[in-house]
C-alpha cells in the first residue's frame, strides 16, 4: 500500500514539474508556433463612408486610406467583403512604417435600396482585426413607358 502512495506521489510530481516546465518553455520560445508582439499597426483616416442617395447602377466605388503608425512594415493579409456584392481590393504589398496604403470597396448599385455593408481587415497591425462600412441608398431608375401614352387623345386635331 505504500508503494502505491508512493508512485502515485512521485507522478503527480512528475507531471507537475513537466507541465510547468512546458509553459515556461512556451513563453521564452517564440519559435513554438505563436507569434511575438507585432509592432506595426494601422489607422485609418475614416471607416464609415456614406454614400449617400446614389441613382440605380451609378459609381459604387469608394476608397478608404490608412497610415502604418508602427514601427515595421504592415502586412494586410485577408480583406473580405460582408457579402458577394461588396468586393474590397487590399494593396499585397507591405507598406512600410510611416506610409499610406488605399483599401478600394466596390458596391454592386443594382440592387435597389437602403445597405449598410462591411468591409473586414487582418492584418499584423498590432491593433488587431478592422471593420470598414459602407452605407447609403440605391434609388431605383424611372421606369420608362414602352409605349408612352398619347397626352393630346381628347384635344381637337390641328388641320
Amino acid at each position: 500500500m505504500k508503494k502505491i502512495f508512493y508512485i502515485i506521489g512521485v507522478s503527480g510530481a512528475m507531471l507537475f514539474a513537466a507541465t510547468t516546465y512546458a509553459q515556461d518553455a512556451k513563453q521564452a520560445n517564440p519559435t513554438n508556433g505563436e507569434q511575438p508582439a507585432s509592432l506595426a499597426d494601422i489607422k485609418f483616416d475614416k471607416t464609415v463612408h456614406d454614400f449617400g442617395t446614389i441613382p440605380q447602377g451609378g459609381n459604387g466605388e469608394c476608397e478608404f486610406t490608412f497610415t502604418n503608425t508602427g514601427k515595421e512594415p504592415l502586412v494586410i493579409t485577408n480583406c473580405m467583403g460582408s457579402c458577394g456584392c461588396t468586393v474590397p481590393q487590399c494593396p499585397k504589398e507591405p507598406v512600410l512604417p510611416g506610409k499610406k496604403g488605399t483599401i478600394k470597396v466596390k458596391y454592386d448599385t443594382n440592387r435597389v435600396g437602403p445597405f449598410v455593408k462591411s468591409v473586414t481587415v487582418n492584418s499584423n497591425a498590432k491593433s488587431g482585426v478592422v471593420t470598414l462600412q459602407i452605407k447609403g441608398t440605391v434609388e431605383a431608375k424611372p421606369v420608362e413607358e414602352a409605349f408612352p401614352q398619347n397626352k393630346n387623345e381628347g384635344a381637337p386635331k390641328a388641320n
